[in-house]
């Protein structure tokens, strides 16, 4: 796929995502949903890419989504009426994905998935879909410059993307209420003491900030990194640790005996470690164990 809406550049094993409309302050769309959907699914099977760093061009991060746009400015298509029944037995049915689902949702899904890390380098208004995608990423860095708002209630809708997942996870759950009930547009200050944010940056700082942190990232094992991710997120969602401790020692097992034998060498012999393992192809066999 070209992109439009998107830069997709890629420097020493890290992918820098730009949300590239800089005369709308990078205003959502539904290319751009599509966009990222394909970006992220891209990404997880490269394997030059071990993290991926998303930022805005100009001066905005994403101001959330384009209201300009004819009809329904979600893109979702009015005459169907849809039923919790369709979404369960028709999730992947066009016309429920084109007309039904929610665009920004459809992103963040795709973020889950991916097998890379992914660090948000919030450098201007992240507001709406601007704030919600950022919450599927893993660690999310604010210009001083950054303002933030989950500012849904105020225009007479919901939280979308997900992040009624996502957000009370990060933040807990009167927070993101808070934050939701009151759409109030937040310092980057403010996001970082209610745990949003990891740090607040000087702007033309923060893009070094973030690839400090993804080339630390991009040392290590890739299918380690990627298994690391998908435990964190789905383990931590279970009801019980034994369910964690399953998938802990699968995990264990099989990287004990490919990239681990890597690192332990490389600990004893007191050099940098030459991981070689591949997340495209070398995956263990119970990967994906979600879908079984």
């Amino acid at each position: 796929m070209t992109y439009e809406t998107l830069l997709y550049e890629i420097n020493d094993h890290i992918l820098t995502l730009t949300l590239h409309r800089p005369d709308n302050m990078n205003a959502f769309t539904v290319q751009m949903a599509n966009e990222l959907i394909d970006a992220f699914g891209r990404a997880s099977e490269d394997d030059d890419i071990r993290a991926i760093v998303v930022t805005g061009s100009g001066k905005a991060f994403c101001a959330g989504m384009d209201l300009s746009a004819d009809g329904n400015v979600f893109g979702l298509d009015e005459s169907i009426k849809p039923s919790l029944q369709d979404l369960e037995e028709r999730f992947e049915d066009p016309d429920i994905i084109t007309g039904v689902r929610d665009t920004g949702g459809r992103v963040t899904l795709a973020i889950y998935e991916c097998k890379k890390p992914v660090i948000a380098a919030i450098n201007g208004a992240a507001v709406g879909i601007g704030a919600t995608m950022t919450c599927a990423m893993d660690i999310r860095l604010a210009s001083e410059k950054a303002r933030i708002g989950f500012v849904f209630n105020k225009i007479g809708i919901v939280p979308e993307a997900c992040s009624s997942f996502f957000l009370p996870a990060i933040v807990g759950v009167s927070q993101a209420l808070e934050w939701s009930y009151t759409g109030e547009i937040l310092s980057a200050e403010a996001a970082k003491e209610g745990r949003f944010v990891k740090a607040v940056v000087p702007a033309d700082d923060l893009l070094e900030e973030a690839y400090k942190i993804a080339r630390k990232i991009a040392e290590h094992s890739p299918v380690a990194i990627a298994l690391t991710r998908q435990m964190m997120y789905r383990n931590s969602v279970k009801d019980h640790p034994v369910e964690a401790h399953k998938i802990d020692s699968l995990a264990m097992y099989y990287t004990s005996i490919t990239s681990g034998k890597e690192g332990v060498s490389s600990f004893l012999e007191k050099r940098t470690p030459q991981f070689e393992d591949k997340s495209s192809t070398d995956m263990p066999p119970f990967y994906p164990w979600w879908t079984e």
